[in-house]
């Protein structure tokens, strides 16, 4: 089995059958829940499921398309008043507070809607990639190769800085000990560096 069936497979089982014409037994546990079950926050500090599917499917556009394919994003204006989630956040470091808000305020049926449309964009790009992609290791120069790294996760902006470069003419390198602080996400920006959009 080459890397790209391996790939495709496992990404196929942790979402919608709508993505990949599968059927697996995160689907069937989902599709029975209701909106108020998947609101549900069991205690403090535990998330509840929308906003988990929201965080993951954030996640996955965010590194796929800004990371590995170098292409904007599948969250736009028309998914952010349609999943009425105003923020281009992934979720990584919201306060218990703001995870209590978004879950109020979030279109559930609009939030597994998305998730199934990063899915479905995100075996687009893999399957457009090179073969030798697959053997090139972790990469930051987006299209070039498949990548471990999020600029999210990581906590650095500059991954994706460095992934929406390519094609344009190299940058003298600056080294890593000489990296000023200020190239580190700061505290309510996304993951390509712009400030979180305005609560409503």
């Amino acid at each position: 089995m080459d890397l790209l069936t391996f790939f495709l497979g496992q990404h196929a089982a942790v979402h919608a059958s709508d993505v990949s014409g599968r059927v697996f037994p995160s689907e069937r546990v989902f599709a029975e829940l209701t909106d108020d079950q998947m609101r549900l926050r069991p205690g403090r500090g535990v998330n509840s499921l929308v906003w988990i599917l929201w965080h993951i499917a954030r996640t996955e556009d965010a590194a796929v398309n800004l990371v590995v394919g170098g292409r904007d994003q599948v969250l736009d204006e028309e998914w952010m008043v349609g999943m009425n989630v105003p923020w281009r956040i992934i979720g990584t470091g919201m306060t218990d507070d703001e995870v209590t808000a978004m879950t109020a305020r979030a279109d559930v049926a609009a939030v597994r809607a998305y998730r199934s449309a990063v899915g479905r964009r995100t075996r687009e790009v893999v399957q457009g990639l090179r073969v030798e992609a697959w053997d090139a290791g972790p990469s930051t120069t987006g299209g070039d190769g498949v990548t471990t790294a999020t600029c999210a996760h990581g906590g650095r902006e500059d991954v994706a800085r460095r992934a929406r470069r390519v094609g344009r003419r190299p940058r003298r390198r600056v080294r890593a000990a000489a990296a000023p602080a200020a190239r580190r996400v700061a505290p309510g920006a996304t993951c390509a560096g712009r400030r979180r959009a305005p609560r409503a």
